[in-house]
């Protein structure tokens, strides 16, 4: 049977970027961009899990906004259901605790770099909204 993994990922954005973040070398897709976040666990909504997850891997607090999109990737290791959320900033700077790099992406940049598949279709519907 193949493993279902519900993912939730915060689309940050901040005077015309979005927050990306790169994956470590010691994660599976090693390399590839995402928006911030992680699994949902039982018994926790998307964006209580949302504003865990970015509380624990970049020491900040957000604030949850709409949906952004919802997506599936069959992966090796299973299938990635990812929901995003436009969110802002509370409390703290973003800081990598574990991925390799954060970087604030202009919206007009964001195909500069290599997004894990699960986030395209996201990068794609953001750049719809926010085009200027």
């Amino acid at each position: 049977m193949i493993k279902q993994i519900d993912v939730v990922g915060a689309v940050l954005v901040r005077d015309g970027t979005v927050l990306a973040a790169q994956r470590g070398p010691s994660m599976a897709l090693s390399g590839h961009w995402e928006f911030p976040g992680g699994k949902v666990e039982q018994g926790e909504s998307p964006q209580e899990a949302l504003v865990r997850e970015l509380r624990e891997e970049l020491l900040c607090d957000i604030a949850v906004g709409d949906r952004v999109e919802t997506t599936s990737h069959q992966y090796d290791f299973g299938i990635v259901t990812l929901t995003t959320y436009l969110a802002t900033l509370e409390a703290g700077e973003p800081q990598a605790t574990e991925h390799a790099e954060l970087r604030w992406i202009p919206v007009a940049d964001l195909h500069s770099v290599e997004w894990a598949p699960a986030d395209v279709p996201a990068v794609e519907r953001i750049m719809q909204l926010l085009a200027k």
